[in-house]
């Protein structure tokens, strides 16, 4: 069995919470907080375990920056 460190990043979106991994283009969503973090892992696991050529992204020191974007 192997280990990853991963990111996941989780946010309200309506009435649904949405769990996206940074390190992957794996997301999911839930009804809770809880329900997107463990249905992100279920996806993960999926796409791990289903997948030859894995595309991750090893993420050090994570940042979230908010920011204005003017455009016409």
């Amino acid at each position: 069995m192997k280990q990853v460190p991963i990111n996941i990043i989780v946010w309200k979106e309506g009435k649904y919470y949405v769990s996206q991994c940074l390190n992957t283009h794996v997301s999911s969503f839930g009804d809770t907080k809880e329900d997107a973090l463990l249905n992100i892992q279920e996806a993960l696991e999926l796409y791990f375990d289903d997948n030859e050529n894995i595309e991750y992204v090893k993420i050090e020191q994570p940042e979230i920056v908010s920011s204005t974007l003017t455009y016409a």
